[in-house]
């Protein structure tokens, strides 16, 4: 009798995304692969001419004529100009050239190799998770190596239904990006513990939480410093055709806190119905379940070394919070307050988190260290401080190819002209409103793929795309929501997401084997359902009229 469980073509198909990426080569010869594709690719387009023209929508304008038909002219004499005006009463726009053609830089000529190697270090130094990882971890390996995190499995695991684990993890990441990028360190390491605990796939932990962080990253209850940084950039696109017009960084907030209990649910969906069941039918070398004897389920409780270590530990914890509070509420201390006078500044804690990560960390496993004996003095503490820099070890050499190839990207120039092609055959596409919402993900998403910044994407596009979607009748709020959807859910499975090399190395640590195709193949399925089902709910919310956020319309009105 065949006891070999039957898969469906869904399965089979990421099966065979994984059996592909996975002939790839090592993520180290893959990103340095990358890397000479670029600087091929680079030296093709310089020798060829390649050239993209930037556009800016610009108001058509008219002379102002006397009565006898000559132009009026100003103070200085210049001649004086009014708007054109179409059917609506609408100023015409249209796209006109704005500076000089953009054109890829060689990186095979002389200039540019010796900028290569004379950028290498800093190519690698600048990595942007590089030194928020490995500062971060020192907290998170101290708390490893001392068995903080072990203990505090087992107690979760005895405390939370095994049915609401998930929407917690999935719910848990989403929230986590007002710490900026603090949820990609911390969450996919503990959800996997946490699932290993209960006996499930510990990569199903991984990807849940990765899910919600990454593609659920624009997402919130709560307004973060990523929300003024967009408001500013689409207040400087706005003003291209309003030059008084301003984006209230709250002015997608309703909209972006419904979508964190339907990316929840989502995210939910996908990993039960999805993700889990794949993996169910791993081997535990494959990242599948590690089977639980008796013996094995008893060692899940506590002892009483280690209850005592957990509740000295939550002393520590709680005195640790009290001082990040004060710190960041009381007038005058160092955290309070923004970080400058400007209307949109950022709070000053959001500029710290990955400090304070460091010390809400370290004060629980010093302190459970301390009572179960693992730390006797500073040698033990200077040891667990090495053993945390040794496990980095895997993203530190990623971190370097990695770091060449983002880099190449783009000196380059090809991300820019990726970004003002796409941009320029979205607007010359006229599509009618709902669609022009689809096109925007749809662009974004796929932008995505190839430009990982979601500042540098914003700062190319939003002087193309929210100018002129204005004069379709689309609030520039509306617009940035639209592009917040298709800036996260492609967030997954790009190699150009920093962070993707932190969550491979998690990963093969429960899959051994594991490459760019196992993690693609594994996180597919929640950037498909993610980029369908919100664009979807982004679509009905505007038929409905729902406003996207405090005083923020849907529809842009001139004024006057």
């Amino acid at each position: 009798m065949n006891t070999t469980p039957r898969r469906g073509m869904g399965e089979r198909l990421l099966d065979a995304v994984e059996w592909v990426g996975n002939k790839l080569p090592d993520p180290v010869f893959l990103f340095l692969g990358c890397a000479l594709l670029v600087m091929a690719l680079s030296a093709v387009g310089a020798s060829m001419g390649w050239e993209v023209q930037p556009v800016r929508p610009a108001i058509v304008t008219e002379p102002l004529l006397d009565a006898s038909g000559a132009p009026l002219l100003d103070a200085q004499g210049a001649p004086q100009t009014r708007p054109v005006l179409d059917a609506k009463g609408a100023p015409v726009v249209e796209l006109q050239s704005a500076g000089d053609p953009v054109r890829p830089r060689s990186l095979l000529s002389s200039e540019g190799l010796w900028w290569a190697l004379q950028s290498m270090v800093s190519n690698f130094i600048n990595f942007p998770p590089l030194g928020i990882v490995l500062a971060g971890m020192l907290g998170i390996g101290v708390a490893e190596k001392v068995g903080f995190f072990a203990a505090a499995m087992k107690w979760l695991a005895l405390i939370t239904p095994g049915k609401l684990l998930t929407p917690m993890i999935v719910f848990i990441g989403v929230m986590s990006n007002v710490a900026s990028d603090a949820g990609y360190i911390v969450l996919p390491p503990l959800a996997a513990a946490l699932y290993l605990a209960l006996g499930r796939p510990p990569v199903v932990g991984i990807a849940a939480a990765f899910a919600g962080v990454s593609a659920g990253f624009s997402a919130n209850l709560l307004i973060s410093a990523t929300d003024a940084l967009m408001a500013g950039l689409t207040t400087a696109g706005a003003r291209i055709l309003d030059p008084n017009y301003t984006v209230n960084p709250t002015c997608n907030w309703y909209f972006l806190a419904a979508s964190t209990f339907l990316l929840t649910l989502v995210g939910w969906a996908v990993t039960a119905w999805l993700v889990e069941p794949r993996l169910m039918k791993r081997v535990p070398e494959q990242g599948g379940p590690v089977p639980r004897s008796a013996s094995e389920l008893n060692q899940q409780r506590l002892s009483p070394g280690e209850q005592r270590g957990l509740m000295l530990a939550l002393v520590a914890e709680l005195a640790a919070l009290a001082i990040v509070l004060a710190l960041v509420l009381v007038p005058g201390w160092p955290l309070h307050g923004p970080v400058s006078d400007a209307p949109s500044a950022a709070p000053k804690w959001t500029q710290a988190v990955i400090p304070l990560i460091i010390f809400l960390f370290l004060a629980p496993a010093l302190a459970y260290g301390w009572a179960v004996g693992e730390i006797r003095s500073q040698k033990d503490i200077a040891k667990a401080f090495t053993h945390a820099m040794a496990q980095m070890a895997p993203i530190i050499v990623l971190a370097f190819f990695a770091g060449q190839f983002i880099a190449y990207f783009r000196y380059s120039n090809l991300d820019q002209m990726l970004a003002f092609t796409g941009g320029k055959a979205l607007v010359d596409a006229q599509l009618p409103p709902s669609l022009l919402l689809v096109g925007i993900v749809v662009l974004t998403a796929t932008v995505n793929l190839f430009m990982g910044s979601m500042s540098a994407k914003w700062t190319m596009l939003s002087p193309i795309l929210v100018p002129m979607l204005m004069m379709t009748g689309m609030s520039p709020e509306l617009t940035q929501a639209a592009y917040r959807v298709g800036d996260s859910v492609t967030n997954v499975i790009t190699p150009l997401n920093s962070y993707l090399v932190i969550i491979l190395v998690a990963l093969q640590r429960y899959n051994r084997s594991a490459g760019m195709g196992t993690l693609i193949a594994t996180m597919l399925p929640y950037a498909l359902v993610f980029g369908v089902l919100w664009t979807i709910f982004l679509v009905a919310w505007v038929a409905l009229g729902l406003p996207l956020g405090p005083d923020t319309n849907l529809q842009y009105i001139p004024a006057g």
